[in-house]
């Protein structure tokens, strides 16, 4: 129990600082039943197209999802995998560079998880980005009904 009122502590003072530290199922996340988490993750040396991807994957989701957004069946974090504690994330998700994780939690588990890889593929065709990052959360989101 000490255990974890420290690492709550840990999380909430890092928050208020502006660090994210966003594991794949926190605690208390099982309070809002079966959900999707959309992780954007970056490193700290970013160019503009690293700075593209960031933007298109927010717009994406902010457009197309923003009830999902206010009930909660959908959130959105941007992670930066270089900052104390969000290292695990590389090996979590076998991350080698930029990239949207989408990840299904259920009763505070992560049931499965996808990287949206063709981001990359798409940077260039900004419709095609949107569409593509809209067509994959829709599909995680129909699992968490």
């Amino acid at each position: 129990m000490k255990k974890l009122f420290f690492i709550l502590l840990a999380i909430t003072a890092l928050s208020s600082s502006g660090i994210i530290i966003a594991p794949p199922a926190q605690a208390g996340e099982d309070a809002k039943g079966a959900h999707v988490v959309a992780y954007y993750f970056h490193g700290t040396m970013r160019c503009s197209t690293c700075h593209k991807l960031e933007q298109y994957s927010k717009e994406a989701i902010e457009t197309n999802f923003k009830d999902a957004l206010q009930s909660g069946k959908l959130e959105y974090k941007v992670v930066n995998v270089e900052d104390k504690g969000n290292e695990h994330f590389c090996d979590d998700y076998q991350l080698y560079t930029k990239s949207l994780i989408l990840s299904l939690i259920e009763d505070g588990k992560e049931i499965k998880w996808k990287n949206l890889d063709k981001i990359w593929e798409y940077v260039g065709n900004k419709q095609k980005f949107l569409d593509y990052v809209k067509a994959g959360v829709t599909d995680f989101l129909k699992d968490a009904q």
